[in-house]
Protein backbone atom coordinates (compact mmCIF):
# COMPACT_ATOMS: atom_id res chain seq x y z
CA UNK A 1 0.00 0.00 0.00
CA UNK A 2 1.28 3.22 -1.54
CA UNK A 3 0.32 5.05 2.21
CA UNK A 4 1.90 2.83 4.47
CA UNK A 5 5.37 3.48 6.20
CA UNK A 6 5.96 -0.26 7.04
CA UNK A 7 5.24 -2.75 4.59
CA UNK A 8 4.96 -5.65 7.16
CA UNK A 9 4.23 -5.33 11.29
CA UNK A 10 4.76 -8.99 12.78
CA UNK A 11 3.93 -9.67 16.36
CA UNK A 12 5.87 -12.60 17.86
CA UNK A 13 7.94 -13.92 20.45
CA UNK A 14 11.04 -12.19 21.26
CA UNK A 15 13.84 -14.82 21.85
CA UNK A 16 17.83 -14.45 21.73
CA UNK A 17 18.85 -17.23 20.22
CA UNK A 18 22.14 -18.27 21.86
CA UNK A 19 24.61 -20.40 19.57
CA UNK A 20 27.56 -22.37 21.23
CA UNK A 21 29.87 -25.34 20.00
CA UNK A 22 30.15 -28.12 22.40
CA UNK A 23 31.12 -31.68 22.78
CA UNK A 24 29.22 -34.74 23.19
CA UNK A 25 30.36 -34.97 26.51
CA UNK A 26 29.02 -31.81 27.47
CA UNK A 27 25.86 -32.59 26.85
CA UNK A 28 25.98 -35.92 29.18
CA UNK A 29 27.15 -33.91 31.43
CA UNK A 30 24.53 -31.60 31.61
CA UNK A 31 21.94 -33.88 31.08
CA UNK A 32 20.77 -33.04 27.74
CA UNK A 33 19.26 -35.22 25.34
CA UNK A 34 20.59 -34.45 21.70
CA UNK A 35 18.67 -32.85 19.35
CA UNK A 36 16.00 -32.13 21.04
CA UNK A 37 14.02 -28.78 22.08
CA UNK A 38 14.37 -28.83 26.29
CA UNK A 39 11.68 -26.09 27.45
CA UNK A 40 12.92 -24.82 30.97
CA UNK A 41 12.70 -22.77 33.68
CA UNK A 42 14.29 -19.59 34.77
CA UNK A 43 17.04 -21.44 37.27
CA UNK A 44 17.77 -23.76 34.55
CA UNK A 45 18.04 -21.10 31.68
CA UNK A 46 20.57 -18.72 33.94
CA UNK A 47 22.58 -22.37 34.89
CA UNK A 48 23.33 -23.42 31.30
CA UNK A 49 23.94 -19.93 29.77
CA UNK A 50 26.69 -19.49 32.52
CA UNK A 51 28.02 -22.59 31.52
CA UNK A 52 27.80 -22.62 27.61
CA UNK A 53 31.94 -22.40 26.73
CA UNK A 54 33.81 -20.24 24.43
CA UNK A 55 32.41 -16.96 22.92
CA UNK A 56 28.43 -18.05 22.28
CA UNK A 57 26.99 -16.19 19.40
CA UNK A 58 24.25 -13.86 19.78
CA UNK A 59 21.25 -13.41 17.17
CA UNK A 60 17.39 -12.01 17.85
CA UNK A 61 15.49 -14.69 17.17
CA UNK A 62 11.63 -15.92 17.40
CA UNK A 63 9.65 -16.85 13.79
CA UNK A 64 8.07 -13.50 13.53
CA UNK A 65 11.34 -11.63 13.97
CA UNK A 66 13.15 -13.98 11.79
CA UNK A 67 9.98 -12.53 8.80
CA UNK A 68 10.84 -8.78 9.48
CA UNK A 69 14.46 -9.76 8.75
CA UNK A 70 13.97 -11.01 6.01
CA UNK A 71 11.40 -8.14 4.49
CA UNK A 72 14.15 -6.13 5.49
CA UNK A 73 16.39 -7.57 3.61
CA UNK A 74 14.34 -7.86 0.53
CA UNK A 75 14.52 -3.73 0.42
CA UNK A 76 11.15 -3.23 2.55
CA UNK A 77 9.93 -1.63 5.75
CA UNK A 78 9.65 -4.02 8.21
CA UNK A 79 8.83 -3.61 11.98
CA UNK A 80 8.65 -5.85 14.96
CA UNK A 81 6.43 -5.76 18.00
CA UNK A 82 8.06 -8.68 21.48
CA UNK A 83 8.92 -8.11 24.78
CA UNK A 84 12.26 -8.31 26.25
CA UNK A 85 13.33 -7.31 29.40
CA UNK A 86 15.44 -4.94 30.86
CA UNK A 87 18.54 -6.89 30.99
CA UNK A 88 21.57 -7.62 28.71
CA UNK A 89 20.65 -10.22 26.76
CA UNK A 90 17.52 -7.59 25.74
CA UNK A 91 19.66 -5.00 25.39
CA UNK A 92 21.55 -7.70 22.88
CA UNK A 93 18.07 -8.25 21.27
CA UNK A 94 17.09 -4.56 20.28
CA UNK A 95 20.42 -3.80 19.06
CA UNK A 96 21.08 -6.70 16.74
CA UNK A 97 17.00 -6.35 15.73
CA UNK A 98 17.91 -2.57 14.47
CA UNK A 99 21.42 -3.39 13.30
CA UNK A 100 19.21 -5.57 10.89
CA UNK A 101 17.10 -3.23 9.61
CA UNK A 102 14.04 -3.90 11.63
CA UNK A 103 11.89 -1.00 13.08
CA UNK A 104 11.48 -1.71 16.83
CA UNK A 105 10.03 0.36 19.71
CA UNK A 106 8.52 -2.01 22.14
CA UNK A 107 8.56 -0.98 25.62
CA UNK A 108 11.19 -3.25 27.96
CA UNK A 109 9.95 -5.76 30.64
CA UNK A 110 10.82 -3.59 34.22
CA UNK A 111 11.02 -5.71 36.76
CA UNK A 112 9.88 -9.10 36.16
CA UNK A 113 10.99 -12.38 33.84
CA UNK A 114 14.46 -12.08 32.09
CA UNK A 115 14.33 -12.03 28.74
CA UNK A 116 13.66 -15.08 26.33
CA UNK A 117 16.21 -17.42 25.61
CA UNK A 118 16.75 -20.41 23.07
CA UNK A 119 20.51 -21.57 23.70
CA UNK A 120 21.41 -23.61 21.33
CA UNK A 121 24.20 -26.27 21.63
CA UNK A 122 25.74 -27.91 18.20
CA UNK A 123 27.76 -30.70 18.37
CA UNK A 124 30.45 -31.80 15.96
CA UNK A 125 28.16 -34.24 14.07
CA UNK A 126 26.19 -30.85 13.40
CA UNK A 127 23.17 -32.24 15.26
CA UNK A 128 21.19 -28.88 17.40
CA UNK A 129 20.11 -29.18 20.93
CA UNK A 130 17.94 -26.39 22.27
CA UNK A 131 17.36 -25.75 25.68
CA UNK A 132 14.55 -22.67 25.44
CA UNK A 133 13.22 -20.38 28.34
CA UNK A 134 10.47 -17.96 27.26
CA UNK A 135 10.69 -15.52 29.74
CA UNK A 136 10.03 -11.70 29.12
CA UNK A 137 8.43 -13.07 25.58
CA UNK A 138 5.04 -13.98 27.12
CA UNK A 139 4.39 -11.05 28.53
CA UNK A 140 3.24 -9.20 25.95
CA UNK A 141 0.20 -7.21 26.70
CA UNK A 142 -2.89 -5.20 24.77
CA UNK A 143 -0.82 -1.78 26.20
CA UNK A 144 1.99 -3.32 24.12
CA UNK A 145 -0.51 -3.06 20.63
CA UNK A 146 0.90 0.51 19.43
CA UNK A 147 -1.67 1.65 17.60
CA UNK A 148 0.12 4.73 15.60
CA UNK A 149 2.61 1.44 14.39
CA UNK A 150 -0.30 -0.84 13.48
CA UNK A 151 -1.62 1.82 11.25
CA UNK A 152 0.99 2.85 9.54
CA UNK A 153 1.43 -0.81 8.70
CA UNK A 154 -0.05 -2.39 5.20
CA UNK A 155 0.23 -5.72 7.19
CA UNK A 156 0.21 -7.16 10.82
CA UNK A 157 1.07 -10.55 11.03
CA UNK A 158 1.22 -12.78 14.39
CA UNK A 159 2.59 -16.06 14.94
CA UNK A 160 0.20 -19.22 16.03
CA UNK A 161 2.54 -19.01 19.43
CA UNK A 162 1.33 -15.98 20.65
CA UNK A 163 -2.03 -17.92 21.44
CA UNK A 164 -0.80 -19.67 24.24
CA UNK A 165 -0.49 -17.25 26.74
CA UNK A 166 -3.55 -16.01 27.67
CA UNK A 167 -2.74 -12.02 27.67
CA UNK A 168 -1.24 -12.16 24.72
CA UNK A 169 -4.10 -13.56 23.52
CA UNK A 170 -5.93 -10.23 23.58
CA UNK A 171 -3.23 -8.64 22.52
CA UNK A 172 -3.73 -10.74 19.50
CA UNK A 173 -7.14 -9.58 19.04
CA UNK A 174 -6.55 -6.35 20.02
CA UNK A 175 -3.89 -5.71 16.91
CA UNK A 176 -6.20 -7.57 14.75
CA UNK A 177 -9.28 -4.90 15.96
CA UNK A 178 -7.00 -1.85 15.24
CA UNK A 179 -5.94 -3.16 11.66
CA UNK A 180 -9.40 -3.06 10.56
CA UNK A 181 -9.88 0.47 12.06
CA UNK A 182 -7.33 1.57 9.74
CA UNK A 183 -8.10 -0.41 6.74
CA UNK A 184 -5.19 -2.48 7.02
CA UNK A 185 -5.12 -6.40 6.34
CA UNK A 186 -3.99 -8.66 9.16
CA UNK A 187 -2.20 -12.47 8.78
CA UNK A 188 -1.13 -15.59 10.69
CA UNK A 189 1.05 -18.23 10.39
CA UNK A 190 -0.18 -21.84 12.26
CA UNK A 191 3.31 -21.95 13.32
CA UNK A 192 3.01 -25.68 13.88
CA UNK A 193 0.89 -28.91 13.80
CA UNK A 194 1.04 -29.41 17.58
CA UNK A 195 0.12 -25.89 18.10
CA UNK A 196 -2.62 -26.09 15.75
CA UNK A 197 -4.27 -29.52 17.65
CA UNK A 198 -4.21 -27.17 21.10
CA UNK A 199 -5.87 -24.35 19.19
CA UNK A 200 -8.26 -25.83 15.93
CA UNK A 201 -11.53 -24.24 17.19
CA UNK A 202 -10.15 -20.90 17.77
CA UNK A 203 -8.01 -20.37 14.94
CA UNK A 204 -10.75 -21.39 12.95
CA UNK A 205 -12.93 -18.71 14.67
CA UNK A 206 -10.01 -16.59 14.03
CA UNK A 207 -10.10 -16.65 10.35
CA UNK A 208 -13.92 -16.97 9.68
CA UNK A 209 -15.23 -13.87 12.06
CA UNK A 210 -12.48 -11.90 9.45
CA UNK A 211 -10.21 -11.35 12.72
CA UNK A 212 -7.73 -12.70 10.10
CA UNK A 213 -7.18 -11.86 6.14
CA UNK A 214 -4.72 -13.60 5.29
CA UNK A 215 -3.41 -17.82 6.02
CA UNK A 216 0.14 -18.87 5.86
CA UNK A 217 0.51 -22.62 6.65
CA UNK A 218 2.26 -25.87 5.56
CA UNK A 219 0.61 -28.94 4.09
CA UNK A 220 0.56 -30.49 7.46
CA UNK A 221 -0.60 -27.72 9.51
CA UNK A 222 -3.67 -27.04 6.62
CA UNK A 223 -4.49 -30.81 6.63
CA UNK A 224 -4.58 -30.09 10.42
CA UNK A 225 -6.43 -27.62 11.01
CA UNK A 226 -9.62 -29.01 8.97
CA UNK A 227 -9.15 -32.64 10.23
CA UNK A 228 -8.26 -33.73 6.84
CA UNK A 229 -5.60 -36.69 5.51
CA UNK A 230 -5.82 -34.84 1.88
CA UNK A 231 -4.52 -31.33 1.08
CA UNK A 232 -6.98 -30.90 -1.94
CA UNK A 233 -9.95 -31.75 1.05
CA UNK A 234 -7.87 -28.85 2.82
CA UNK A 235 -7.82 -26.70 0.32
CA UNK A 236 -11.27 -26.91 -0.09
CA UNK A 237 -12.78 -26.16 3.42
CA UNK A 238 -9.89 -23.03 3.59
CA UNK A 239 -10.79 -21.36 0.31
CA UNK A 240 -14.53 -20.76 2.27
CA UNK A 241 -12.99 -19.79 5.41
CA UNK A 242 -10.19 -17.65 3.94
CA UNK A 243 -10.06 -14.83 0.95
CA UNK A 244 -6.45 -15.22 0.89
CA UNK A 245 -4.17 -18.46 2.04
CA UNK A 246 -0.53 -19.63 1.24
CA UNK A 247 0.34 -23.33 1.51
CA UNK A 248 4.18 -24.39 1.45
CA UNK A 249 4.85 -27.73 -0.25
CA UNK A 250 8.56 -28.06 0.49
CA UNK A 251 10.41 -29.83 -2.52
CA UNK A 252 7.60 -28.60 -4.27
CA UNK A 253 7.16 -25.25 -3.75
CA UNK A 254 4.09 -23.62 -2.85
CA UNK A 255 0.16 -22.57 -3.57
CA UNK A 256 -2.11 -19.58 -2.96
CA UNK A 257 -5.53 -19.19 -3.30
CA UNK A 258 -6.99 -15.75 -3.22
CA UNK A 259 -10.67 -15.39 -3.56
CA UNK A 260 -10.99 -19.14 -4.88
CA UNK A 261 -8.48 -18.85 -7.19
CA UNK A 262 -5.49 -21.30 -7.25
CA UNK A 263 -2.26 -20.40 -7.82
CA UNK A 264 0.97 -22.40 -7.57
CA UNK A 265 5.15 -22.00 -8.28
CA UNK A 266 8.18 -24.37 -7.99
CA UNK A 267 10.66 -23.94 -5.46
CA UNK A 268 14.13 -23.05 -6.39
CA UNK A 269 16.77 -25.12 -6.69
CA UNK A 270 19.02 -25.51 -3.76
CA UNK A 271 22.81 -27.36 -4.23
CA UNK A 272 22.59 -28.61 -0.94
CA UNK A 273 19.94 -28.56 1.95
CA UNK A 274 21.82 -27.49 5.29
CA UNK A 275 19.52 -26.58 7.60
CA UNK A 276 15.78 -26.12 7.53
CA UNK A 277 15.22 -24.27 10.21
CA UNK A 278 13.26 -20.58 9.45
CA UNK A 279 12.68 -21.77 6.09
CA UNK A 280 8.59 -21.07 6.60
CA UNK A 281 9.93 -17.55 8.15
CA UNK A 282 11.44 -16.41 5.30
CA UNK A 283 8.55 -18.04 3.05
CA UNK A 284 6.34 -15.39 5.03
CA UNK A 285 8.81 -12.86 4.35
CA UNK A 286 8.80 -12.62 0.66
CA UNK A 287 4.93 -13.59 0.35
CA UNK A 288 3.71 -10.72 2.69
CA UNK A 289 6.09 -8.10 1.28
CA UNK A 290 4.51 -9.33 -2.24
CA UNK A 291 1.27 -8.35 -1.23
CA UNK A 292 1.95 -5.35 0.71
CA UNK A 293 3.48 -4.31 -2.51
CA UNK A 294 0.56 -5.05 -4.74
CA UNK A 295 2.11 -7.77 -6.52
CA UNK A 296 0.59 -11.11 -8.22
CA UNK A 297 -0.08 -14.15 -6.17
CA UNK A 298 2.79 -15.81 -8.59
CA UNK A 299 4.79 -13.02 -7.68
CA UNK A 300 4.55 -13.17 -4.15
CA UNK A 301 4.21 -16.91 -4.08
CA UNK A 302 7.87 -16.90 -5.72
CA UNK A 303 9.59 -13.88 -3.72
CA UNK A 304 8.27 -16.32 -0.61
CA UNK A 305 10.33 -19.42 -2.59
CA UNK A 306 13.08 -17.46 -2.72
CA UNK A 307 13.33 -16.37 0.62
CA UNK A 308 13.14 -19.67 1.53
CA UNK A 309 15.80 -21.43 -0.36
CA UNK A 310 18.32 -18.97 0.40
CA UNK A 311 17.84 -19.52 3.96
CA UNK A 312 17.85 -23.50 4.02
CA UNK A 313 20.72 -23.61 1.83
CA UNK A 314 23.40 -22.21 5.31
CA UNK A 315 22.63 -22.68 8.83
CA UNK A 316 20.45 -20.47 10.53
CA UNK A 317 17.55 -18.41 9.92
CA UNK A 318 18.82 -15.13 8.53
CA UNK A 319 19.90 -14.67 5.24
CA UNK A 320 23.59 -14.70 4.82
CA UNK A 321 23.07 -12.26 1.63
CA UNK A 322 20.79 -9.53 0.33
CA UNK A 323 17.46 -11.36 -0.48
CA UNK A 324 16.84 -7.80 -2.52
CA UNK A 325 20.23 -8.85 -4.77
CA UNK A 326 18.87 -12.81 -5.14
CA UNK A 327 15.38 -11.55 -6.10
CA UNK A 328 17.14 -8.64 -8.84
CA UNK A 329 19.07 -11.41 -10.27
CA UNK A 330 16.33 -13.62 -10.56
CA UNK A 331 14.33 -11.50 -12.43
CA UNK A 332 11.56 -11.19 -9.61
CA UNK A 333 9.87 -7.93 -9.49
CA UNK A 334 10.19 -5.78 -5.85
Amino acid sequence: MADAKFDVLTIGNAIVDVFAKVDDAFLEKEGMDKSIMHLVDAERSEYLYSRLPGSPQHISGGSCCNTAVGVSSLGGNGAFIGKVAEDDLGNIYRKDLTKAGVFYNTPTLIHGTSTARSMIVITPDGERTMNTYLGACQELTVADMDEDLIAASALTFMEGYLWDPPEAKRAFVKAGELAHKHGRKTGITLSDPFCVDRFRDEFVGLIRDKTIDVLLANDDEIKSLYQVGDLNEAIAAVQKDCSTVAITLGAKGAMAIKDGEVSEVPAFAVEQVEDVTGAGDLFASGFLYGLARGQTMEQSLSLGCLSASEVISHVGARPNVSLKDLATQNRLAL
